[in-house]
C-alpha cells in the first residue's frame, strides 16, 4: 500500500515527518511526499526521508498511490490522474462548496472530507474544525493588538494612567474561547456572545462577561453548532451586540452556521457607532463575514474602522497548525487501515458521517439531508 501526501497552495503540510512513524505501525510501506510539500510548515523534505519516506512528483503521487492525503482538492485533470480505486482525504469544505461534491461524484471517487468528523467523544482526536479554530481564535487576538492604536493591558506610570482595551467576542465556539482566553492574558476586558445558552458558562470560566439575549431558538439537538434564529430574536440581538460594540476597541467575528452564510451582526450602522481606530477580525469573512464590508483577505477601513477579513490564519501559524491537522488526519487514518491495507468499514459512525463520495454518489447522510438528495 502506498500513501501520498500531497503539496498545498499554503503553508500548512498534512502530515508532518513525526507522525509516519504512526502510518508505519499501521502496516504501510510506502509513504511518497511531494518535494516542498513541508518547508513552509518547517519539514523540509529531508526530515521525511529520514523517517522512511520517498520524496516524489505531484505526478507519480496522485498516480500510484492508493491513499492521498491533502488540505484542499486537487484539480478535475489531477482526480483523473489518480488510481481508480484510490482514496482521496483533506478538507473539502463540501457545506458551503456544493459544487465539489458533483466533481467527485463525476469522477466516482471515494472521498472523506474531515469537516464531516462527526463531533462526538470517540472523534474529538480528529476534530479538524476545532484544532484550526483554536489557533485562528488566538492568532485573530494578536492581528487584532497590531492594528490597534492602543494598549491592551492597563498601564499606571508617571505620565498617566491607560485604560486597558474592551473586546466583545461574537461566537464562544472554539475559536471566540480562544480569543476570549488570549485577549484576557493581554489584558483586554473581554465581553462574548453567543445565541448558545450553554456557552454562558465557558465564558465566563474564562473571566469574561456574558452578553445574553432572551429567547434564542433552543440548540440542545444542534450538536454544538448554533442554529437558525427568529426575526425578532436577531432584532434584539443586533441591538444589543451594536450597543456593546459602540463600546469595544476590538471586535472578534467567529459566528458561523454550517451550510449557511455567517450571519450579519455587526451592521453597517454599528460599525458608524463604533470609534475610530476600532478593529474588528471576522474569521467567518469566507461565508459571507459577521461585518459588513467585510472582503474575504482584505484589510478594509471604513469610517476609521479597521475590517480585517481573514479566514486562513490558521495557514499563518503553519507549524502548529500542521503539527495538530497532522495529528488529526493520522488518527482518522487509523479507522481505514487494516494489517497495511484499506479496510473501509462504512459500519463506523465515524467513517461514514465523514465520507463524502463513494461508487459515483453523494452518500454522506448529513449532507444529502441539506440538499435534498
Amino acid at each position: 500500500m502506498i500513501i501520498g501526501i500531497l503539496k498545498e497552495g499554503e503553508n500548512r503540510v498534512s502530515v508532518i515527518p513525526s507522525d509516519l512513524s504512526a502510518l508505519k505501525k499501521m502496516g504501510v510501506e510506502h509513504i511518497q511526499i511531494e518535494s516542498g510539500a513541508g518547508l513552509a510548515a518547517l519539514q523540509p523534505d529531508q526530515a521525511y526521508i529520514d523517517l522512511g519516506a520517498t520524496v516524489a512528483s505531484r505526478v507519480d503521487i496522485l498516480s500510484k498511490s492508493d491513499l492521498v492525503l491533502c488540505i484542499h482538492p486537487p484539480s478535475e485533470a489531477e482526480l483523473d490522474a489518480m488510481k481508480k480505486d484510490a482514496v482521496l482525504i483533506g478538507q473539502f469544505n463540501p457545506l458551503q462548496d456544493h459544487h465539489i461534491i458533483d466533481v467527485f461524484a463525476g469522477k466516482g471517487r471515494t472521498t472523506f472530507s474531515m469537516e464531516l468528523i462527526p463531533r462526538t467523544t470517540r472523534a474529538q482526536s480528529m476534530d479538524v474544525l476545532s484544532s484550526m479554530a483554536m489557533i485562528a481564535g488566538y492568532r485573530s487576538v494578536l492581528l487584532a493588538a497590531t492594528h490597534l492604536p492602543h494598549m491592551f493591558p492597563m498601564s499606571m506610570t508617571a505620565a498617566g494612567s491607560i485604560r486597558p482595551a474592551k473586546m466583545l467576542v461574537l461566537g464562544a465556539g472554539v475559536a471566540g474561547l480562544q480569543a476570549i482566553a488570549t485577549g484576557r492574558r493581554l489584558g483586554a476586558v473581554v465581553e462574548a456572545f453567543d445565541v448558545r445558552t450553554a456557552a454562558r458558562e465557558e465564558v465566563e470560566s474564562l473571566g469574561a462577561k456574558f452578553v445574553a439575549v432572551e429567547g434564542a431558538t433552543d440548540d440542545t439537538k444542534a450538536g454544538g453548532y448554533a442554529v437558525e434564529q427568529t426575526e425578532e430574536y436577531k432584532q434584539r440581538q443586533a441591538e444589543l451586540i451594536a450597543d456593546h460594540a459602540a463600546k469595544s476597541d476590538v471586535v472578534i467575528c467567529t459566528a458561523q452556521i454550517p451550510g449557511r452564510k455567517a450571519p450579519l451582526l455587526v451592521t453597517e450602522e454599528t460599525i458608524k457607532r463604533m470609534n475610530p481606530g476600532s478593529v474588528v477580525i471576522d474569521l467567518a469573512a469566507s461565508t459571507g463575514g459577521n461585518c459588513a464590508h467585510t472582503v474575504n483577505g482584505e484589510t478594509t477601513i471604513v469610517d476609521g474602522i479597521c475590517i480585517l477579513g481573514y479566514s486562513d490564519l490558521p495557514s499563518s501559524m503553519a507549524a502548529d497548525a500542521s503539527k495538530l491537522l497532522s495529528k488529526n488526519l493520522v488518527n482518522f487514518v487509523a479507522l481505514l487501515i487494516k494489517e497495511g491495507e484499506l479496510a473501509l468499514n462504512f459500519e463506523d459512525d465515524i467513517v461514514a458521517g465523514t465520507c463524502l463520495t463513494r461508487d459515483g454518489e453523494l452518500v454522506n447522510a448529513r449532507l444529502k439531508q441539506i440538499l435534498k438528495r
